[in-house]
C-alpha cells in the first residue's frame, strides 16, 4: 500500500556474470543493484511507476566478491511533490556468516510518473524520529549542493 513502506532490502548472491577484469564485482553491476532497490523503494512508497532522475555521491568503499551475500538497503529520506530522495547502502559478506560490511553507498532520486510518463504527486513523508529529521535535513542540504554543482556543470554542457 502506498505511503506505508518507506524502506526495502534486496538480498541475493553476487554471480560470476557480475565479475570485472580484476576478479571483483563490476561497479556497473553494483549501480544496477542500486537502481533496482531505489525503484522498488520508490514504487512501494508512492504506489506508482518511478523513474530515476538522479544518482549521485556513489562511494565504493570496499570491493565485493563473486559469491558474497549482497544486501541493498533503500530508504526514503525526503519527499518532494513528485520525487523521493532515497538513501542506499550496499553491504556484502560471506553467505555462511551473518555479518555484512558496508561496500557502497549513495543517494538516488526517483520520480513517480503516470501512464503518460508525466510526473505525478506522491504521498508525503514526515520524519517521526530525531534520526529521521537529521536524514531529511541532510537530503535537503544535498539538494542545495546539487543545484550549485549543476550551475557549475553548465559550462561543460553544449547544446547541439
Amino acid at each position: 500500500m502506498e505511503g506505508n513502506e518507506r524502506q526495502t532490502t534486496l538480498r541475493f548472491l553476487a554471480e560470476p556474470a557480475d565479475v570485472n577484469f580484476g576478479g571483483k564485482v563490476h561497479g556497473g553491476a553494483v549501480m544496477k543493484w542500486i537502481d533496482l532497490a531505489a525503484y522498488a523503494c520508490g514504487a512501494q512508497w508512492s504506489g506508482k511507476y518511478c523513474i530515476t532522475a538522479y544518482a549521485g555521491g556513489i562511494r565504493f568503499v570496499e570491493p565485493i566478491y563473486v559469491g558474497n551475500m549482497i544486501e541493498v538497503k533503500a530508504k526514503v529520506l525526503y519527499t518532494g511533490r513528485t520525487s523521493m530522495h532515497i538513501g542506499i547502502e550496499v553491504r556484502a559478506g560471506d553467505p555462511k556468516e551473518t555479518e555484512r560490511y558496508l561496500k557502497t553507498h549513495c543517494l538516488v532520486i526517483m520520480v513517480a510518473v503516470d501512464a503518460n510518463g508525466k510526473s505525478t504527486p506522491i504521498p508525503q513523508w514526515e520524519p517521526q524520529t530525531e534520526e529521521d529529521i537529521k536524514l531529511r535535513e541532510s537530503a535537503i542540504r544535498l539538494m542545495e549542493m546539487r543545484k550549485k554543482i549543476g550551475e557549475e556543470m553548465e559550462s561543460y554542457v553544449h547544446e547541439a
